[in-house]
């Protein structure tokens, strides 16, 4: 079974198609349960929908990452329906508008607040599901993060930049799976960073045209990283890469793992 946050819409949702596909029951977390309930479309009604649809079981479970007890409820009901977490998807993140303020704009409380969410709750996620794994002596843990983990923004957030606040989340959150392969790799932990690219989601597109990102990249569909995540947790080639970011956008076009992508 799959356990999937941000599993409302984009990244997430797609990721729960690829995985019902190769064969795995979803557990699908995030805020929105109902389409409306949100601004942006999706949710994991719709998202649970999709994959029974593919002849796979779903679950959809609200859960916030700034809420703890949701992510407590969330594993135990889970483990509860199905006994067992196969493969861990880390893709949900703190959606709020300090996530892209300048330095100056930017508080002690607003970044404790994306920390929490995008870095804390994730690794109390992973260590909810880890007991499990160990005694199978298997299990998958995929991160999704971020090239601005590992770069500087080209411009100041709004035009074609990000936030400090986002791009330091996602930093302290890029190195929890190398050390889940160095310390825990022994124990049948496979961990892999996965970053997608410029990836144009129902949220992006809801929320960033306008702010010079679109100028500056071509997006990706959310069925691209989608389809490396199933790849990651099924594919025997995927050992060699344990423990080391994975560029979604490459993997895929040199796989071909959507049909006609790249156009």
């Amino acid at each position: 079974m799959a356990f999937i946050t941000g599993a409302s819409r984009g990244i997430g949702k797609a990721s729960a198609l690829a995985l019902a596909r190769a064969g795995f029951d979803v557990v699908a977390t995030a805020r929105t349960l109902r389409e409306g309930e949100s601004d942006a479309p999706g949710s994991l009604e719709t998202t649970a929908a999709a994959v029974r649809a593919l002849g796979r079981e779903a679950l959809e479970i609200p859960l916030d990452l700034l809420d703890r007890a949701t992510l407590d409820a969330a594993v135990e009901r889970a483990l509860a329906e199905w006994e067992r977490i196969d493969v861990l998807v880390n893709n949900g993140i703190y959606v709020g508008p300090e996530t892209m303020a300048h330095v100056l704009d930017l508080s002690p409380d607003d970044v404790e607040r994306i920390l929490r969410a995008n870095v804390v709750s994730q690794l109390h996620l992973t260590r909810l599901v880890l007991p499990g794994m160990f005694a199978r002596r298997e299990g998958t843990v995929v991160n999704v993060t971020s090239a601005v983990a590992e770069m500087d923004p080209p411009a100041p957030a709004g035009k074609g930049g990000w936030g400090l606040g986002y791009a330091a989340s996602k930093a302290a959150f890029h190195r929890i799976a190398g050390f889940l392969h160095v310390e825990l790799g022994g124990r049948g932990i496979r961990a892999f960073n996965l970053e997608p690219g410029f990836v144009m989601t129902e949220r992006m597109a809801l929320e960033m045209r306008g702010a010079g990102f679109d100028e500056r990249y071509r997006p990706a569909p959310p069925e691209v990283p989608g389809a490396v995540v199933a790849w990651l947790a099924t594919h025997p080639d995927a050992e060699s890469l344990r423990g080391r970011t994975v560029r979604a956008q490459k993997l895929c076009a040199e796989r071909g793992l959507v049909a006609g992508w790249p156009a």
